[in-house]
């Protein structure tokens, strides 16, 4: 093989990885094959509207973020294979385990085996809406806009939208959030 033709060969390799690597960068379009985060964006809703979410657990059970009226309510989008989905779940573990704070996902990509198994590796006790339909999603919509995976929304203890995170939410931040939820703060 001629040098031209390693160079070519070893550049469309190059091409290639660079490629499949910036298919899971931030801010590409909706309908590309890799996912769409965000930067950690924080919106925090003055005089927030009712926000309730129902469907199917992928065990089969029934959720309804209204049985959970009275504590924070965490509600997080996810699939198996989002890197920041990954990175966050310890934490909404962390989160789930405090008696004031029910975490729900909504993962509309996955099926039961992939979502089970990342459950599983995550230790994940809380119930996540196998939304393959897209109803859990279209619930919110014209309440708030869930533009990227992972958005992390927090309901106040009376059911009310009180603040999304667009993007892997941090510990701090997320802390704060449900501190100030559960306070009834809007500041």
């Amino acid at each position: 093989m001629r040098p031209i033709a390693r160079w070519i060969i070893a550049g469309a390799i190059v091409l290639a990885v660079v490629l499949w690597l910036t298919g899971c960068t931030p801010g590409e379009a909706a309908d590309s094959p890799g996912y769409v985060s965000g930067k950690g964006i924080i919106t925090v809703f003055e005089n927030g509207s009712e926000l309730t979410v129902t469907g199917t657990s992928f065990q089969g059970e029934p959720v309804d973020t209204s049985d959970y009226k009275g504590q924070v309510v965490l509600i997080n989008t996810w699939y198996a294979a989002c890197p920041p989905c990954r990175s966050e779940a310890p934490l909404l573990v962390e989160m789930d385990a405090r008696d004031d704070v029910q975490v729900v996902g909504v993962n509309n990509r996955d099926d039961a085996g992939s979502a089970e198994a990342f459950e599983r590796t995550f230790s994940i006790e809380y119930p996540s809406i196998a939304d393959e339909d897209g109803n859990a999603i279209a619930q919110m919509q014209g309440k708030v806009a869930i533009n990227a995976v992972p958005t992390t929304l927090v309901i106040a203890p009376d059911g009310t939208l009180y603040a999304r995170i667009i993007g892997e939410a941090k510990s701090s931040t997320l802390r704060a959030l449900i501190e100030d939820a559960a306070a009834g703060s809007t500041q």
